[in-house]
C-alpha cells in the first residue's frame, strides 16, 4: 500500500488532497500557483508533502491531477496559430457559427475573433455526401498549396473540418497523411477523429478549440511528467477530465478538448461524493476560488452532464459535467466605473501579485480584502501558512475606493461583498429558471477557499434554508480526483428513424461502440478492474431542429426493444417540455456509450458522537450587516460530532473560512460536515 494524491490547479493556489492506504489518513494542503513556471508548484507542494507528512513519492500508487492549463489558454488567448482546412465553400463555418447573439440582453454585443484567422482558413476541393459517398474526390494539390501558405502566414498546426466527415472522415485521414507526410512540422488534427458528430460548426469548433490549446496543454503535461519521473514517482500521471472522469496524462496531450473543464468538473465530482456520504439527495454546489464562483446541480446524489458549456467565448460540444460559471472569486477586483458606481470584476489579481492583503504587491482592493476589513479574516493561518495576513494593506486600498464612494472603509468594504453576492444571485436565478427546479428542495454546498466565505451570504439572499459546508472544503476539487472514475464517452452519429428496418444499423454500431470502449479502457488505460458501460440516445420527433438525450438500456438495441427506446424519449420530452406526442415517429441521432472503469473511494469512517457545546477560541469584532459587533471564533479542528452553535460565527481552518451570519444555526454530522439550517 501507498499514497494516493489529488492536484488541481486553480487561478490562486493548487490545492493536494494526499490519501494513505493504510491509514485510511487525508492529508491536504494549498500552495501558490506560478503562472510564469506552470508546474513548479507541484513539485513545491510534493517537496512539502514529503517533509510535513511523510509522503514517499516512491510509495505514490495514484497521481491525479486537474489544470485549468487548456481553459486559460483559451480565455487569454494564448493558443496556437491556427490552420482550418474546410470543403471548398464552407470557409465560413466558424465565421457563422449558430448567428445568435452572444449576450441576448444586450444589443451592444459583439461576437468573439475566432481562433483560426480568415486569413489562415483554406478551402480544399473534395466532396464527402451526406450519406458517406464520394461526390468529388480530394485535391491533394489543394491540401499542398494551403500547407505551404499555412506556413507563410504563421501557422504551425493545422485543424481538418470537411463536410458530412461523421459520416465518412476518408476525405480527412487522406489529408493527414499528405500533411504528415509532407509537412512534418506542422501538428493536424481531423474533427472527425476529435469528437465525430452531425452538425458542421459544432464538430468544427470543437476540432478547432483542442488544436488552439494543444502545444501548451502538451508541453505542459510533458513537463509535468518528466519532474514526477525525476522525483521517483512509479504512479502513471492521470488527468481530469470534463466528463467528470480521469484518463492518462499522456493521451491528454492530444485529446484535449477532453480535459478543458479539467478542475471544475472533478470539484463537482468531489462534492456530489460528500453529499451522497452525507446523505444530501439535492445540492447546489459553489465552488468559489481565486478568480471566479462556479455553480453546478447534484440531483439524487448525481451530477448533471451536457454537452455545449461555454469555454471562455466559445461552445464546446463533447460532454461535460454541467458546471456554469457565476461570478466572481476572492481575488476579484472591486473598482468604481465611469458613472460612480461600485462593480467587482471579472479582472482577478490572481495569485501574482494577488490580493492586497497577501503582501505580495496587490495594490487593488479585492472581495478578499473587503472582507480582511470587515475582521472575517486574519484570526489564524492562512491557507497552510502559504500567504500572510495584512489587514493595513486592505485598509489601504478600499479606502481609495471608499474615497471615490464618499462612504467610510468599513461600508465600502461590506459593499464590495455585497455587489458580488447580489451579482453571483442574479446569475443562479437565470441558472435555476433554465434547470426548472426549486431551491427550496437544495442544500446550498459552498466549497474551494472563498465558497464558505461567500457561500452563507448567497444562501440568506436566495432564501436556501440548508447550507452544508464540507470537512475540508478548500481541497473538495483536489478530492474529486481521487474518486474520479476512469471514464470516457464514444458517440456515433446514425440518423435513423427508430423503426425495425433500421435496427440492425443501430445494433452494429452499438457493437462497435462497446469494442470501442473496451479497448480504450483495457488497451490504452492498462485498466485491469471493473468496468461499467451505460448508453444515451440522442432522439427527437422527426422534423425537429434538436434533439434530447435519454438514457436508455443497451439491451433495448441489442433485442430489438424499439418501443421501449422511443418510450424513454417521450418521458424525456414531457419531462422537459411538458408534452409529448406518442404517435410521432421517432429518430434516433447519435448513440453514445460511456464507460467507467471505477475507482474505490476512500473510505472515511464516521466519528463518535461527543457531548456538550464547542467552545470558541476567542470573541473578535466583525462589521457585519452595517455594524460592529463580537462573534464567536471557532476552529474547524475543535468542531466534532455532535457540536452546535447558533451564527453569527466564524469557523477558521488551514484552507478557507466559514462566515455564518445570524439566523443560522449549525451543526457538525459525524463525517465532520458543518450543516446550517436558517430559523424559520
Amino acid at each position: 500500500m501507498g499514497w494516493r494524491l489529488g492536484v488541481d490547479i486553480g487561478g490562486t493556489f493548487i490545492d493536494f488532497c494526499a490519501l494513505d492506504e493504510d491509514s485510511g489518513a487525508l492529508r491536504t494542503l494549498k500552495v501558490l500557483t506560478t503562472p510564469a513556471e506552470p508546474g513548479r508548484e507541484v513539485m513545491e507542494g510534493l517537496a512539502r508533502l514529503q517533509a510535513e507528512h511523510g509522503l514517499d513519492p516512491a510509495a505514490m500508487t495514484a497521481f491525479v491531477h486537474g489544470t485549468t492549463v487548456g481553459i486559460n489558454t483559451v480565455i487569454q488567448r494564448k493558443g496556437a496559430e491556427l490552420a482550418l482546412f474546410a470543403t471548398a465553400g464552407f470557409e465560413d463555418v466558424i465565421e457563422l457559427a449558430r448567428l445568435r447573439m452572444p449576450d441576448m440582453y444586450s444589443m451592444l454585443c459583439t461576437r468573439a475573433d475566432p481562433l483560426a484567422p480568415r486569413d489562415r482558413i483554406f478551402g480544399i476541393r473534395g466532396r464527402i455526401l451526406a450519406d458517406g459517398t464520394e461526390a468529388e474526390p480530394l485535391s491533394a494539390e489543394d491540401v499542398r498549396r494551403a500547407a505551404a501558405l499555412a506556413r507563410e502566414r504563421g501557422a504551425v498546426g493545422v485543424v481538418i473540418a470537411f463536410l458530412h466527415a461523421w459520416r465518412n472522415p476518408a476525405h480527412e485521414q487522406a489529408a493527414q497523411a499528405i500533411l504528415r507526410a509532407e509537412a512534418p512540422d506542422l501538428f493536424v488534427f481531423g474533427s472527425a477523429e476529435v469528437w465525430p458528430v452531425i452538425r458542421e460548426y459544432e464538430r468544427t469548433t470543437t476540432a478547432v478549440l483542442n488544436g488552439y490549446v494543444h502545444p501548451r496543454v502538451d508541453g505542459y503535461l510533458a513537463r509535468l511528467g518528466s519532474a514526477l519521473a525525476e522525483r521517483g514517482v512509479p504512479a502513471t500521471p492521470m488527468i481530469t477530465k470534463s466528463n467528470g472522469g480521469i484518463m492518462a496524462a499522456s493521451l491528454g496531450r492530444t485529446a484535449c478538448v477532453g480535459m478543458l473543464l479539467s478542475g471544475t468538473a472533478s470539484g463537482v465530482m468531489g462534492a456530489s461524493f460528500l453529499a451522497r456520504q452525507a446523505g444530501v439527495a439535492n445540492a447546489l454546489t459553489l465552488d468559489i476560488g481565486g478568480t471566479s464562483a462556479d455553480v453546478a446541480l447534484v440531483i439524487e446524489g448525481e451530477p448533471q452532464f451536457g454537452t455545449g458549456e461555454m469555454i471562455g467565448e466559445f461552445p464546446l460540444h463533447v460532454p461535460s459535467v454541467s458546471v456554469t460559471s457565476i461570478g466572481d472569486g476572492g481575488g476579484s477586483i472591486a473598482w468604481v466605473d465611469g458613472y460612480g458606481m461600485l462593480k467587482v470584476g471579472p479582472e482577478s489579481a490572481g495569485s501574482d501579485p494577488g490580493p492586497a492583503c497577501y503582501g505580495r504587491g496587490g495594490d487593488r482592493a479585492t472581495i478578499t480584502d473587503a472582507m480582511a476589513v470587515c475582521g472575517f479574516l486574519g484570526h489564524t493561518p492562512l491557507a497552510y501558512r502559504s500567504v500572510g495576513m495584512d489587514r493595513g494593506r486592505a485598509e489601504a486600498v478600499v479606502d481609495r475606493l471608499a474615497r471615490q464612494l464618499g462612504r467610510g472603509v468599513e461600508e465600502t468594504a461590506e459593499a464590495v461583498v455585497d455587489v458580488a453576492v447580489s451579482s453571483m444571485f442574479a446569475e443562479v436565478n437565470k441558472l435555476i429558471a433554465r434547470y426548472g427546479v426549486d431551491l427550496r428542495d437544495f442544500t446550498l454546498m459552498p466549497f474551494g477557499g472563498a465558497g464558505p466565505m461567500l457561500g452563507c451570504l448567497l444562501a440568506r439572499e436566495l432564501g436556501m434554508a440548508r447550507v452544508m459546508i464540507p470537512r475540508r472544503p478548500g481541497v473538495v476539487s483536489a478530492l474529486g480526483g481521487l474518486i474520479a472514475d476512469v471514464r470516457s464517452d464514444f458517440i456515433r452519429t446514425l440518423f435513423l428513424d427508430v423503426v425495425p428496418e433500421n435496427l440492425s444499423a443501430m445494433q452494429a454500431a452499438l457493437a462497435e461502440l462497446v469494442a470501442q470502449a473496451h479497448r480504450w479502457l483495457r488497451e490504452e488505460q492498462r485498466f485491469g478492474g471493473t468496468a461499467a458501460i451505460s448508453l444515451l440516445a440522442e432522439m427527437r420527433y422527426r422534423g425537429q431542429s434538436f434533439e434530447l438525450e435519454a438514457p436508455v438500456e443497451p439491451a433495448w438495441i441489442e433485442r430489438g426493444e424499439l418501443a421501449a427506446l422511443r418510450d424513454a424519449f417521450h418521458r424525456r420530452h414531457e419531462a422537459v417540455y411538458a408534452f409529448a406526442d406518442a404517435a410521432a415517429p421517432v429518430q434516433l441521432v447519435n448513440l453514445r456509450v460511456v464507460i467507467a472503469g471505477a475507482t474505490a473511494p476512500p473510505d472515511f469512517p464516521p466519528e463518535p458522537r461527543v457531548a456538550g457545546a464547542p467552545v470558541p477560541e476567542r470573541m473578535v469584532e466583525v462589521f457585519h450587516d452595517g455594524a460592529r459587533r463580537p462573534m464567536p471564533l471557532f476552529l474547524r479542528d475543535a468542531l466534532h460530532h455532535g457540536h452546535a452553535f447558533v451564527g453569527p460565527a466564524i469557523v477558521a481552518q488551514e484552507d478557507s473560512t466559514a462566515c455564518i451570519p445570524a439566523g443560522f444555526a449549525a451543526h457538525v454530522d459525524a463525517f465532520g460536515n458543518l450543516h446550517l439550517e436558517a430559523a424559520g
